[in-house]
């Protein structure tokens, strides 16, 4: 058994996108029409995707505090600058646990908990 991708229901599709395009750096791999008023796309960067969801009749989404996506980065430093420019507001953090791993958490633009970690050698 293989992971294949996680499911968000987005509120808008590009601008959601957009947020995991220009901040997390993945790539559109796939977007389509899936019937009237809904559209898919799939990102991702290796072969774990990530699906976002715009149904056009259910916008609203809900997601609880418990759940979030944790991505990789070169330099939290570099990720903590990025996220300003971008007027994202950092939820927590940056949070050192150990010697070996230093991370923060933002939001997406659908309130998805989104963790920037750098694992340090």
């Amino acid at each position: 058994m293989r992971f294949c991708w996680s499911t968000l229901n987005v509120k808008d599709l590009e601008e959601s996108i957009k947020f995991y395009t220009d901040v997390i750096g993945l790539e559109v791999v796939r977007k389509f029409n899936a019937g009237p008023g809904v559209e898919i796309a799939f990102l991702g960067k290796g072969e774990t995707k990530i699906e976002l969801i715009c149904d056009g009749e259910s916008r609203d989404t809900v997601i609880g505090n418990d759940i979030s996506w944790g991505f990789e980065v070169e330099s939290l430093d570099k990720a903590l600058v990025l996220v300003k420019e971008k007027d994202i507001t950092v939820d927590s953090g940056p949070t050192r646990p150990n010697p070996n791993v230093r991370y923060f958490f933002i939001k997406d633009p659908n309130g998805m908990r989104i963790q920037l970690v750098e694992n340090i050698t």
